[in-house]
């Protein structure tokens, strides 16, 4: 199983975290830098390698491979990093 997927997966169903405490930092083309940040609570489901968002009634699918840092807003902590 790819290690994001544990990782959202933890942050979804564990009843200790708060998806709302995560964002995620991914490539998007055609944004300022190819970087777009979103809040973990705008995901509706995770893939086998992938997770799809809603954002503005839409719902937008990102292959894993494209994350680049899960963050925990509120400590500052880098949860993962692709290298």
């Amino acid at each position: 199983m790819h290690p994001l997927r544990v990782i959202f997966n933890r942050i979804i169903w564990n009843n200790k975290e708060r998806k709302e405490d995560y964002e995620i930092t991914y490539i998007h083309r055609g944004a300022t830098n190819d970087r777009k940040t979103i809040h973990m609570n705008t995901i509706t489901k995770v893939e086998k390698s992938t997770f799809i968002y809603a954002d503005n009634g839409a719902e937008t699918t990102i292959p894993l491979h494209r994350v680049l840092i899960v963050r925990n807003i509120k400590t500052g902590n880098i949860i993962w990093k692709k290298v």
